[in-house]
């Protein structure tokens, strides 16, 4: 009986076009677009030489060290400015209002810069000029002190940086700041599983539909009646998932790094706890179906919202000021435990994401049984 049941519900569920495209498809175009947006926002970051101006004059030629200074951040591949050297100071504001540089600086009895903003560029410009006053203010303070210090190669351990510290990675992968954006939306799927338990407590629930009057008419106990629906919704919710999953790690080349075999059964799980949330609040919202799908939309794209698939930021607001709302989101949860497979060398962070996550799946399962084992009907 239990696979007669199995199989009908199975044929049922895969007709419903609507929720196969929503749970399945949708997240395929979604990732997709993700895909477009952020495939170059790494590039866009990484930083590149930006144009400034020297203007010429007497002062500049004399002063050798800042001008030997200056030529040696302006050259090679790690440079810090494109350097040109403006004829006069009218040259230079005339660049500066066509913004083909970011500022220019100014050599005379001291040295000084003209910016037009004021914003990264023109902070790292600022920077370098007032890291090379105190370092030129510190020379001349060593050497008036101790004229033979220069002798004993004070120049020289100028240009010789030295590390006091050392930095020791906490993991061998590489960290991606989209990564957590197809992260979210992997786990926003698993919670989108939820619509297939809905879908099943509805069909059960006589005074929703003729067809759920059937179910309870049958002479079929109810909890096995959505047992077997329950284990088919989860079939093709698992089934979605490990397409979503393949289409990302092999169509869109998304890194989760070498752990797959953990990957794929956290969906897994995900998706398990998605359905439990859907029968969860299927249960629990007395309304018609209508209802039940706005309360556990609103419910999923909160989460998605709050682990970061819209704004990446948020995440590590809600973190650092309401931590306790972030291990009671079920797609945060989720998201972490990916990004946890990826970056962290250990299992504890990933642990306690997923022992939250069956605490909370175990929560909705007991609870769905609980409130529909009381149900009962007066008449059909």
């Amino acid at each position: 009986m239990f696979s007669h049941i199995f199989i009908t519900r199975l044929k049922c569920l895969l007709r419903d076009r609507q929720l196969v495209f929503w749970t399945l498809l949708f997240p395929i175009l979604l990732g997709v677009f993700f895909n477009m947006a952020f495939s170059n926002l790494n590039k866009e970051e990484t930083f590149q030489a930006f144009p400034i101006a020297v203007v010429q004059s007497d002062a500049y030629q004399k002063d050798t060290a800042f001008r030997t200074v200056l030529e040696s951040v302006s050259k090679g591949s790690g440079r810090i400015f494109d350097l040109t050297v403006a004829e006069n100071r009218q040259a230079a504001d005339k660049l500066l209002a066509e913004n083909k540089i970011k500022g220019y600086i100014t050599v005379g009895d001291e040295i000084g810069m003209t910016v037009k903003n004021s914003g990264l560029y023109e902070n790292i410009l600022k920077a370098f000029l007032d890291s090379y006053r105190h370092t030129a203010s510190s020379v001349s303070t060593i050497i008036k002190t101790d004229p033979a210090a220069v002798g004993r190669g004070l120049l020289n351990d100028l240009g010789a940086q030295k590390d006091f510290t050392r930095e020791v990675p906490i993991s061998s992968a590489k960290p991606d700041n989209i990564l957590n954006y197809f992260y979210a939306l992997l786990a926003m799927t698993c919670m989108y599983g939820g619509f297939w338990g809905l879908k099943e407590i509805t069909d059960i629930q006589a005074n929703l539909s003729p067809r759920a009057a059937r179910v309870n008419v049958a002479p079929v106990h109810k909890l096995k009646a959505f047992l077997s629906g329950f284990c088919a919704a989860l079939l093709i919710q698992s089934a979605e998932i490990l397409v979503l999953l393949a289409f990302l790690m092999f169509g869109l080349h998304i890194d989760f790094g070498t752990k797959t075999v953990y990957v794929v059964l956290t969906a897994l799980a995900g998706g398990l706890a998605g359905l439990s949330l859907g029968a969860f609040i299927s249960a629990l919202i007395r309304g018609g179906e209508g209802i039940k799908v706005a309360v556990l939309l609103a419910v999923s794209m909160t989460g998605s919202f709050l682990s970061g698939m819209m704004y990446g930021d948020i995440k590590y607001i809600i973190q650092q000021h309401v931590p306790i709302l972030s291990y009671l989101n079920p797609v945060n949860l989720l998201t972490d435990a990916f990004y946890s497979l990826y970056y962290y060398d250990t299992f504890g962070r990933y642990a306690l994401n997923m022992g939250l996550l069956g605490v909370s799946t175990f929560i909705f399962c007991a609870g769905t049984y609980f409130i529909i084992r009381r149900q009962k009907y007066a008449s059909l």
